[in-house]
């Protein structure tokens, strides 16, 4: 999969740069979808694997418009945290046969780019044949490039406007927000069946106040990237990937340790029957199921015998997948 990310781009920079490149070049048309596809979750996943399979069926292009930093931003609104980094959802979309991926600097002028201009630049240097999207799509300044504009547009310029109708799963639509308010709740089997795979976490391993392993239960710190999403507080069973020596089950902590000290939130692991040095390697959690609230004990014995219960517990739900 091409992946064209320029900063410093505007719209028409990025996809005139784009359309000197194989496979642009080469002359076929280009079916596109256009989001911050956050989370690539399932219903990312429908509408994305959709428009592939129908755009290599006429010979054509599947080409991804991803925003960021998140339009929020450029809006003047916070950001919501983020389920994926960019490099993360370029590996997911490459995995539903999409040719191109373009990502887009979500700047105040790209903001206020009048829908009109923005399809314009879409057929002159992609060949746009169809704009995929859900029901509520809608692209350019005030998303006044909603589906029935879009589709009047593609009446008079020749191309076609597609509607994906949105997934549900277990009776509510699948969306990033959902995700987002599943995982901040704790609720990692809602999150699960959203994204349609584990939820994950990436970051470095770094020194700790070393409490775990005074304790005899070492773990694993990670420093993360600061717009990531952290579940709630709590303890988790997960499957932690690591760089040199494979993946193993793990129980993580995530919150502020209140039987000590508090403070800030961390995130832990214990790697189960594991005992190699993982200090500045990096370290991925995969979230199978939340244990328990994280809550205060009144020392540390009583904490122990509690995440000896806790690591117990991990291991009968991961099972063996130490290598």
């Amino acid at each position: 999969m091409l992946i064209i990310r320029d900063r410093s781009a505007e719209l028409t920079e990025a996809l005139a740069h784009a359309s000197r490149l194989p496979p642009f070049r080469e002359g076929a048309g280009s079916y596109v979808t256009v989001g911050v596809f956050d989370g690539v979750h399932r219903g990312h996943q429908q509408l994305v694997a959709g428009m592939a399979e129908a755009a290599h069926a006429t010979g054509d292009l599947a080409v991804a418009l991803a925003f960021d930093p998140h339009p929020a931003t450029a809006l003047g609104d916070a950001p919501p945290p983020l389920l994926t980094t960019l490099e993360k959802r370029a590996e997911l979309l490459a995995a539903l046969e999409l040719n191109a991926l373009i990502v887009l600097s979500f700047t105040p002028a790209l903001a206020c780019t009048p829908a009109l201009d923005f399809v314009g630049t879409l057929l002159r240097y992609l060949r746009l044949v169809e704009v995929w999207g859900g029901p509520d799509f809608a692209l350019g300044h005030r998303r006044e490039g909603n589906v029935p504009f879009l589709r009047r547009l593609g009446a008079e310029r020749g191309f076609g406007v597609h509607v994906v109708e949105p997934l549900t799963w277990e009776g509510e639509l699948v969306s990033s927000s959902r995700v987002r308010a599943a995982l901040q709740a704790g609720d990692i089997e809602q999150a699960m069946g959203c994204l349609g795979r584990p939820y994950r976490l990436v970051g470095t391993v770094v020194h700790g106040d070393g409490r775990g392993r005074g304790l005899g239960i070492p773990t694993a710190n990670l420093s993360l990237l600061p717009e990531r999403l952290i579940p709630a507080s709590g303890i988790y069973a997960c499957l932690a990937h690591t760089e040199r020596a494979g993946t193993h089950p793990a129980a993580v902590n995530v919150g502020t340790r209140p039987t000590f000290d508090g403070g800030a939130v961390t995130v832990e692991a214990h790697l189960i029957d594991f005992e190699d040095d993982l200090y500045g390697q990096v370290l991925a959690l995969d979230f199978i199921a939340r244990l328990r609230a994280e809550v205060a004990f009144p020392g540390a014995e009583a904490l122990m015998a509690q995440m000896q219960k806790d690591i117990a517990q991990a291991r009968n739900i991961l099972g063996d997948v130490g290598v």
